[in-house]
């Protein structure tokens, strides 16, 4: 039966590579019993909106982007010997390799590296990276340590700049363009960027149902239209 694998990845030339080696694969020795993998779409305006339009009083929602995927599940891991584990590993070793491949600060990249999750044909390739790992240890040795844990894993989904540029065919002066706001950014900035004009600010705060342009939100996803 195939295994689930947590595969640690690099950032390479804008695509997320993964690594090869056991140090970099952490293989879990019993499978999850299931997995949710979750999908959303992103809208302005409409219930989903915290911003009104500047000219309506009820805003309409137009689609935007889709989410991040999200997956999560939970392993078991086994120190007891009841289950076969050709390594041999500790409870205690299991965590740390899997703390090594998905959650440790990497300092080369200044950010923890994205990961690649593969089990059977069910999961083929998932790259996400680690928002949450939660340890509930379950059974014990008399001396203390830890002969069996669930380890609860919530990853969101990967996606370099370039990978996101060409998502969203940003390139194309013919198609919407959909810009990520970073801190500091102002809307005249971002309008100057994208239409080499400052001045269009306010339809751009029209169009995205905003009630303001002066204070946005970093990770805010905006829609700039084609403009003539």
């Amino acid at each position: 039966m195939a295994k689930l694998k947590i595969i640690r990845c690099k950032i390479q030339s804008g695509k997320i590579e993964p690594q090869s080696g056991p140090a970099n694969t952490f293989e879990a020795v019993i499978n999850p019993e299931s997995y949710s993998h979750s999908f959303g779409l992103n809208y302005s305006g409409g219930k989903s909106s915290r911003r009104r339009s500047l000219s309506r009083s009820a805003a309409t929602p137009r689609y935007s982007t889709p989410q991040p995927q999200e997956l999560s599940f939970t392993i078991v891991l086994d120190g007891t010997g009841v289950v076969p584990d050709p390594k041999k590993q500790s409870v205690s070793d299991q965590i740390t390799q899997l703390r090594r491949v998905a959650y440790d600060y990497d300092g080369n990249e200044h950010e923890p590296t994205p990961v690649k999750i593969i089990w059977g044909k069910g999961l083929k390739a998932f790259f996400g990276r680690l928002v949450r790992m939660k340890v509930d240890y379950t059974l014990f040795h008399p001396d203390g340590s830890a002969l069996r844990a669930k380890v609860a894993l919530s990853l969101i989904e990967a996606v370099t700049d370039k990978q996101e540029a060409l998502q969203a065919k940003n390139r194309s002066p013919d198609l919407t363009h959909v810009v990520r706001v970073r801190e500091g950014d102002t809307l005249p900035l971002l309008c100057y960027r994208v239409y080499n004009d400052a001045t269009k600010y306010l339809e751009i705060a029209r169009f995205n149902d905003l009630d303001g342009f002066r204070d946005l939100m970093p990770d805010t996803l905006l829609r700039f239209p084609p403009m003539r």
